[in-house]
C-alpha cells in the first residue's frame, strides 16, 4: 500500500503519463492520501481561473483513495523528524515532513517524484514501480 505525495497527485491530475500509468498499476493495492495533500491541492486549485472545476476533478480522484488524518502520534513523529533534519542541515518543506510520519505510522511507502527530499527521512519507504 502507498501514500501519495502531493506533487505526484498534481502530476497525475495533469495527465503526466508516468503518474497515470503508475496509478493504474497500484489501483487495486490501496491508495492513501494525507489530509495535508488535500490542503495543498485545494490551494493549487485556487490559482486557476475556474478553481471549482479543478476541485471537482480532484474530488473524483479522491473516491478511490483512503484519507489519512493527522493524529498526536503522527505530530510527535513530525516533530522528531523535523528536529533531526534541522540538526543535519537537511530541511525539507513542512508539508513533506507531515506526509512522511503519516506513511511511517501506517507502514506505507510514499509514492513521489521528489525522492531526494523524502530519502532524507530515516526509515521511510519509497514506492518503487516495477
Amino acid at each position: 500500500m502507498s501514500l501519495l505525495d502531493t506533487y505526484w497527485i498534481l502530476q497525475a491530475l495533469g495527465g503526466y503519463e508516468p503518474a497515470a500509468s503508475t496509478r493504474r498499476t497500484i489501483a487495486g493495492m490501496g491508495i492513501n492520501i494525507s489530509i495535508v495533500s488535500i490542503g495543498e491541492i485545494y490551494e493549487s486549485a485556487f490559482n486557476f481561473a475556474d478553481p471549482h472545476a479543478h476541485l471537482a476533478s480532484f474530488r473524483r480522484h479522491l473516491d478511490a483513495c483512503t484519507l489519512l488524518n493527522l493524529s498526536e502520534p503522527i505530530m510527535e513523529r513530525f516533530a522528531e523528524i523535523r528536529a533531526h533534519l534541522r540538526r543535519r542541515g537537511q530541511m525539507i518543506s513542512d508539508f513533506d515532513i507531515l506526509i512522511a510520519p503519516a506513511a511511517l505510522h501506517h507502514n506505507l511507502a510514499v509514492l513521489t517524484f521528489n525522492r531526494r527530499h523524502f530519502e532524507r527521512v530515516p526509515d521511510l519507504k519509497l514506492y518503487q514501480p516495477t
